[in-house]
C-alpha cells in the first residue's frame, strides 16, 4: 500500500513540476478552462440573486374573490375562516362592501356622484394570498377551483399573470443554464484532451522505455490524469475568482439601484455549494478528459525493438 501512494504521489508532484516548466502555455490553458467554468456559476448566480431580490415573488400572488351582492359580511368571515384552515393558504382578508366603497370614495374623486347612488354596488370581497410554497400555477388553479366551488361567490381572479411569466423567464434560463453547462463540458474535455494528446506525443519515447521496462498502463496514464485534474483544478479556482471579482465590481451599483426602488438588496457571491460544485465539475471533467486522451492515444505507443 506504500508503495501505491509513493507512486501516486511521485506522479502528482511530476505533473506538477512539468506543468511549472511551461508556465505560459499552462496559464492559457487553465484561462480557457476557468473561463468555460465561470459563464455556468455566473449564469447559475444570476438566477439565484434575481429570486433573492424579489423574495421569490411570494407576496405578490394576490387571489380575489368576489361575492355576490346579497351575501352578507357575517357569511363572508364564515368563508375566510373555511379558505384559512386551508394548507397552503398564508393570509385572508376580509374587505366588507362598505369599507371598499369608503376607499373608492376617497381615492376615486367622484364623491359627489357616488351620492347619487341609491345603495352600494360593490360586493364584499376576500383577498386570498397563497403560501410561498403554493405559488405554483398548478396550485394557484387548485385554489383558484376550490374557491370557485363556493355557491356564494360570483367571481375568482388570479392576480398572477405577470409573476407567472418572470418564473417562466427564470425556468428558462435554468434551462438555458443547463445547456450552457453541457456545451462548455464538452469544450472543456476537448481542451484538456488536446492537451494531453499533445503531451503524449511529445514523451512518446519516454513511454516507449517505460513500456520496455514493463510498466503498466495504468502506471504510464497515471501522470496524465493528475495533469488534466490540476488543470481542471485550477481552471475551477479561475473561475471562482472570476465570478468573485465579478460580484465585487457590481455589488455597489447593484445597492445603488436597489435604494432607488427603496430596498436593502445586496449581490452576493456564489454560496460554498456552487464552488463545490464548480470545483468537483472541474476535477471531474478534468479526470475524464485526461482518460480519453490516454486511452485513445497510450493504445498505439509500444515499444520499438
Amino acid at each position: 500500500m506504500s508503495g501505491y501512494l509513493t507512486h501516486h504521489a511521485q506522479a502528482l508532484l511530476g505533473a506538477m513540476g512539468r506543468l511549472a516548466r511551461t508556465p505560459f502555455a499552462t496559464a492559457l490553458t487553465v484561462l480557457v478552462i476557468g473561463v468555460a467554468l465561470a459563464l455556468p456559476l455566473a449564469m447559475a448566480l444570476f438566477v439565484t440573486n434575481a429570486m433573492t431580490a424579489t423574495g421569490g415573488f411570494a407576496g405578490a400572488v394576490d387571489v380575489s374573490v368576489y361575492f355576490r351582492p346579497e351575501i352578507t359580511v357575517a357569511r363572508v368571515q364564515q368563508l375566510a375562516q373555511a379558505a384559512r384552515a386551508r394548507p397552503g393558504v398564508a393570509e385572508v382578508q376580509v374587505i366588507t362592501a362598505d369599507e371598499a366603497l369608503k376607499e373608492f370614495r376617497q381615492y376615486s374623486g367622484f364623491g359627489a356622484a357616488l351620492q347619487a347612488l341609491g345603495s352600494n354596488p360593490l360586493p364584499n370581497v376576500l383577498h386570498v394570498r397563497p403560501a410561498a410554497e403554493a405559488g405554483a400555477p398548478a396550485h394557484l388553479a387548485a385554489l383558484k377551483q376550490y374557491l370557485s366551488a363556493w355557491p356564494e361567490v360570483d367571481l375568482v381572479q388570479v392576480d398572477a399573470e405577470w409573476v407567472l411569466r418572470f418564473n417562466a423567464i427564470l425556468e428558462l434560463l435554468r434551462r438555458v443554464l443547463g445547456i450552457a453547462a453541457l456545451v462548455l463540458g464538452i469544450g472543456v474535455l476537448a481542451v484538456i484532451g488536446n492537451t494531453i494528446r499533445l503531451e503524449i506525443q511529445g514523451r512518446r519515447t519516454e513511454i516507449e522505455v517505460v513500456r520496455l521496462v514493463g510498466g503498466s498502463t495504468g502506471f504510464v496514464r497515471r501522470p496524465f490524469l493528475y495533469t488534466g485534474m490540476l488543470y481542471g483544478l485550477w481552471g475551477a479556482f479561475v473561475a471562482w475568482a472570476m465570478v468573485e471579482t465579478a460580484v465585487l465590481v457590481l455589488r455597489r451599483p447593484v445597492a445603488t439601484l436597489a435604494s432607488l426602488y427603496g430596498s436593502s438588496y445586496s449581490l452576493s457571491g456564489p454560496a460554498w455549494a456552487q464552488v463545490g460544485a464548480v470545483i468537483a465539475a472541474g476535477l471531474g471533467l478534468g479526470w475524464l478528459g485526461a482518460w480519453l486522451a490516454a486511452a485513445r492515444h497510450l493504445r498505439g505507443i509500444e515499444p520499438r525493438a
